[in-house]
């Protein structure tokens, strides 16, 4: 005989917020990365207040590039916000267990992969404004795919040569099916600079 497992109950409550802006939408989804299938609403609206929350800490969630986002706000205002993103189809809750935890929708995801394969870009390009010798990509290995061909079409979409030593050490650490984009896009990179 089993045991039913208790859920732990949540309550989605906007409170008074009627639109939030772009930017604190991305600000939110981009916080929620780290969290995916692994964290609920209440740390994703310590992440954005900047909390100095020992458990946030000790996981590195305050590496989030929107820590503290909301700090101006109060935690009530701010999960009302994260509250608001669930409700208009950007997250959604899952259980795994007990547990109520966030994940992406299609929406959301949409948005979040946009953003993220961006904040790369920013990375790698500064990475070709600066080269060394033997520089470690290995930290683009293992990311979602669609993600990592995004960030792949946006270098192409630059047309811009300097990257090109940056994607030779990229592809010496990932596997064929990016290994042969990347060579798509060195080689587009070559015929545009020509």
């Amino acid at each position: 005989m089993t045991r039913k497992v208790r859920k732990v109950r949540y309550r989605l409550d906007s409170k008074d917020v009627k639109s939030i802006s772009r930017n604190d939408l991305i600000a939110i989804l981009r916080a929620a990365d780290s969290l995916i299938m692994s964290g609920g609403r209440q740390m994703l609206s310590k992440i954005l207040k900047g909390s100095k929350d020992k458990r946030l800490l000790e996981l590195g969630l305050d590496d989030c590039p929107f820590y503290g986002y909301f700090n101006k706000l109060t935690l009530p205002n701010i999960l009302a916000r994260v509250d608001w993103t669930i409700q208009n189809g950007y997250l959604e809750i899952e259980y795994s267990f007990r547990l109520p935890f966030l994940v992406y929708t299609d929406a959301g995801w949409q948005i979040e992969k946009d953003t993220y394969s961006s904040e790369l870009l920013d990375i790698l390009s500064e990475m070709a404004d600066n080269p060394v010798t033997g520089m470690d990509l290995s930290f683009l290995k293992d990311r979602n795919r669609k993600m990592i061909l995004m960030l792949l079409d946006k270098i192409n979409d630059t047309n811009n040569p300097k990257f090109i030593t940056v994607l030779e050490c990229w592809k010496q650490v990932d596997y064929k099916k990016v290994q042969r984009r990347i060579d798509e896009v060195i080689e587009h990179l070559i015929e545009f600079s020509h």
